[in-house]
């Protein structure tokens, strides 16, 4: 398994880092990204928890851990500034939180998160817009099928935008709690589940992640 957005007690997961990167190797996980939710003000904070226990992690076990942010409810305006931020002070992997159906979120966070040349990952995206994907697909940001109860409903739609745009998908569990966290086998019934067929569903969980990884490595 390899899942680039997951959450702890830094933000509103209830795992301290350490233990949900233990919790993730007990089922699996070969790589993860902890990507707590950030604005201005915790974003140093944040990362400089996450960077030491990543940073054990990989030394003591057998897991890729990348330290990470998801930027989340922020001025629109102001998301590839922290985005960029994020990057300076050693984010690996940078998510923005998507325009999901479930919250208030802002509306032009998604175009905003998939013009900035940071951001990896665009979390949760809803309705996302042919448009908004076409961008992602020129700078590189990936759109999410989610794992999480709520997120996933729109699951569906994203696929479908993202084979109209050319965009490139990945799948993440959002883990806010150990139980949140995915196995193969259920990562790949929400691949199928979200309308991608079986060839599909063997590039979004084996070569998108992989791609992914080496993005990070050659920064």
């Amino acid at each position: 398994m390899h899942d680039f957005h997951t959450h702890t007690f830094l933000s509103d997961g209830v795992l301290s880092p350490i233990e949900l990167i233990r919790r993730a190797i007990a089922i699996g996980y070969k790589t993860m990204a902890i990507t707590d939710h950030v604005g201005p003000g915790n974003l140093e904070f944040v990362l400089t928890i996450l960077k030491k226990d990543c940073e054990m992690a990989e030394r003591r076990w057998d897991i890729k851990v990348y330290p990470g942010v998801e930027i989340t409810h922020t001025p629109i305006e102001d998301i590839h500034l922290l985005a960029k931020e994020a990057r300076s002070i050693g984010a690996k992997i940078i998510n923005v939180h998507g325009e999901t159906i479930m919250e208030p979120v802002i509306a032009g966070t998604n175009i905003a998160a998939v013009s900035s040349k940071y951001v990896d990952i665009l979390a949760h995206p809803g309705l996302i817009t042919v448009e908004e994907a076409t961008m992602a697909a020129k700078n590189g940001v990936l759109l999410e099928i989610s794992g999480r109860k709520g997120h996933g409903l729109a699951n569906g739609h994203v696929v479908k935008t993202a084979k109209e745009s050319g965009a490139t998908l990945i799948l993440d569990s959002d883990a806010h709690a150990p139980e949140d966290l995915m196995t193969q086998e259920y990562a790949e019934k929400i691949a199928l589940g979200s309308g991608l067929n079986k060839m599909e569903c063997d590039t979004l969980l084996e070569q998108t992640p992989l791609s992914l990884i080496h993005r990070v490595s050659s920064r």
